[in-house]
């Protein structure tokens, strides 16, 4: 632009588009090349927005600076383009330039809308680096259907090689790694969601255990009846008939169930589980175990009732519990040799029961001179090892309390003090909860030391529910180490908070949906007293390899088991909805393959049950990788605290679907 006068010339620019963080250097540096022209210069800087620029410069080109005053003209003319650019900028400011209509299109170009499927799955080292030298995820096909049923560590062709002798044929045989399946256990065609609890406990669908033997073997007993497409469970035994109620009120007689002395139970031999089942109502819970033998699926009877049950049997190496664990245990006509090896079942039996627990023997020898036509022995020989039992519970400290009709019940005295054991072989020192394949000895276990005669051996316990947050006697004592009252206390708090969150990721947890649970690796028992409810049951799972806090479990009143997760589990298919693995996979990181442990959780979990991992997100990436290939719905979720905790919930849902011919499978099926 040209302008006042021949020896002058007007700069102007306008809307020079500088970087925010170098404006003041680039102002310095046009307006020192300008004053470098040996002229004098006149200008305005300014900025208004975004927009930086240079109104007017004079710069004098030839001239030197003249003392010559500036007329008032241009001075005046400087002032008004000065205002006319402050306007200007500021109406572009407002969004009705045209100078905003192209950020307004750019805008336009990216999507800053709220999105109504957002993926709020975490995705913290998510991101899986591709070796060539590794394959991709496999992807598990489904077993043969003639796997239904199948128990890896109970199957009848791998037991019938070892030796019958003291049931050794009956107990836990797992197959070696290469003869382990790597596929998926169908459910039988039809399955169907179990019914809930209560109305599980009376009626089970027949597509889901369809095995009829024992509604023959057993009619008259009223253990089991079919009904159309169901079975209906009339709550009868071999010795209670008419129906376990009956049975249960006359033990109530004489041990204190209704007052919550007695929590957590034992039945040996429990064929379909109703006594535990009735146990229920009574708010104790009962441990039933029965081995896998020619009375077909009794525990998975038990099990698709919503009962607590495992496979086993009472054999040569020591039952899967700590000491002093049980309030009471029974036997109904459970046939097992309670006089043989000297006593030895008896007595294994004793190391389970806690002091001051109760003993309950229904069925031969008892009432032999009423049965020993039915039962086919002689009078003397029943009168025999009856004798037997009664000498066996008196070197076991304890006192027999009732006896009537077909019921005797015994009573472990509170400690030993007045104990008469002079004849007892007492077993020598070692921990007694060092069990997993222990063989078991024909020794009496000793009780813990006392102070008095009334103090009770281990430490008294209160009563339920009061026992399921009271500090249990073996943490005030001292005895788990690691674990003071306090922490014990932290660590419930720190439960409530966990079963909180998985409420809130799933609002079916804590109601009937999933009655049957399980929690992998127990430690204290926090997440299965803080989901305490009569709708549902937790097998407590202390691993062999983690620290021993199942005592712990049981003194809380609630129920479990050792077990060694690089092994199969004691129990049918499709027996748990809902299964709770904290810290499993991090604990089983260099002691067996994960693999194996994810396809038995799938062996066992229900088709559409649940599972919650909690562990540090580099293993469940590893989890969620091989869970791809296994028919599971998984999402991940950051831990209750926040993003940056490395541990993570893995949340897995498995699809319903069921086995056909040739090793095929269909959702429509």
């Amino acid at each position: 632009m040209e302008g006042f006068g021949p020896n002058q010339k007007w700069i102007y620019v306008m809307n020079a588009k500088l970087p925010a963080n170098s404006v003041e250097a680039n102002s310095r540096e046009i307006w020192t090349q300008l004053f470098n022209q040996k002229g004098s210069a006149l200008g305005l800087f300014f900025s208004s927005g975004s927009l930086w620029g240079i109104i007017l410069i004079m710069v004098s080109k030839n001239n030197p600076p003249s003392n010559k005053k500036r007329s008032p003209l241009s001075i005046f003319v400087v002032i008004a383009l000065c205002g006319f650019f402050y306007i200007l900028g500021a109406w572009q400011r407002s969004g009705f330039g045209k100078g905003d209509s192209i950020a307004l299109e750019v805008t336009k170009q990216t999507d800053c809308n709220i999105f109504t499927n957002l993926n709020f799955e975490t995705h913290h080292n998510d991101v899986e680096i591709v070796e060539p030298s590794k394959p991709k995820a496999q992807v598990f096909k489904p077993c043969d259907v003639k796997y239904t049923d199948y128990t890896p560590c109970q199957e009848q062709d791998r037991a019938m090689k070892f030796p019958r002798d003291n049931m050794i044929y009956r107990e836990r045989h797992c197959p070696p790694q290469e003869e382990k399946l790597h596929c998926l256990i169908p459910a039988p065609k039809g399955y169907m969601t179990p019914f809930e609890w209560p109305k599980s406990r009376d009626y089970v669908h027949y597509a889901n255990v369809p095995h009829k033997s024992l509604t023959v073997e057993k009619a008259v007993q009223n253990w089991v009846q079919f009904k159309g497409n169901v079975f209906k469970f009339p709550g009868g035994g071999t010795m209670f008939p008419q129906g376990a109620d009956a049975y249960i009120d006359e033990l109530a007689s004489v041990i204190p169930i209704a007052d919550g002395s007695v929590r957590t139970a034992l039945d040996t031999g429990c064929g379909v589980a109703s006594w535990g089942a009735y146990m229920l109502k009574r708010n104790v819970l009962a441990m039933s175990f029965a081995p896998r033998d020619n009375h077909e699926a009794q525990v998975q009877f038990a099990l698709e009732r919503g009962v607590p049950a495992v496979v086993g049997v009472l054999g040569s190496i020591n039952l899967p519990y700590p000491s002093r664990a049980f309030d009471m245990a029974q036997c109904s006509r459970c046939l097992i040799p309670w006089t043989a090896n000297d006593g030895m079942y008896l007595m294994e039996v004793d190391r389970v029961l806690r002091p001051g627990g109760y003993w309950v023997l229904s069925g031969p020898p008892i009432n032999w001179k009423t049965y020993y036509q039915v039962w086919k022995r002689s009078k003397e020989d029943l009168q025999a090892e009856q004798r037997k039992i009664e000498e066996l519970a008196e070197r076991l400290c304890w006192e027999k309390k009732y006896e009537k009709g077909d019921i005797a019940i015994w009573r472990k005295k509170v400690n030993d003090k007045s104990c008469r054991r002079n004849s007892a072989n007492m077993c020598k020192p070692r921990d007694a909860d060092d069990v997993w394949y222990t063989n078991m000895e024909t020794c009496v276990t000793p009780f813990p030391k006392v102070s008095s005669a009334s103090e009770v051996a281990g430490g008294e316990l209160k009563k339920f529910p009061a026992r399921l947050f009271a500090v249990p006697p073996l943490i005030s004592k001292g005895l788990i180490e690691g674990v003071s009252p306090e922490s014990y206390q932290e660590d419930n708090k720190l439960w409530k908070k966990h079963v909180n969150a998985y409420k809130r990721i799933n609002r079916l947890i804590g109601t009937t949906r999933y009655r049957n649970v399980m929690d992998m690796n127990a430690g204290l028992g926090g997440f299965a007293a803080a989901l305490e409810s009569p709708k549902s049951w937790v097998m407590n799972v202390v691993p062999t390899i983690s620290k021993n806090t199942l005592g712990v479990v049981y003194e809380r009143g609630l129920i479990g088991i050792y077990h060694d997760w690089c092994e199969g589990f004691s129990t049918y298919p499709r027996t748990y909805d809902l299964i709770h693995a904290n810290g499993v996979f991090s604990l089983y990181q260099n002691k067996c393959s994960f693999e194996d442990i994810l396809l038995e959780m799938d062996r066992i979990l229900r088709p559409e049950g649940s599972i919650i991992f909690r562990d540090d997100v580099d293993v469940l990436n590893k989890v969620r990788k091989i869970a791809g290939g296994m028919r599971w719905d998984t999402k991940m979720n950051d831990h209750e605290d926040g993003p940056l905790v490395p541990e993570k919930i893995l949340v897995v849902v498995k699809q319903y679907w069921v086995g056909s011919k040739g090793n095929s499978t269909s959702n429509n099926e």
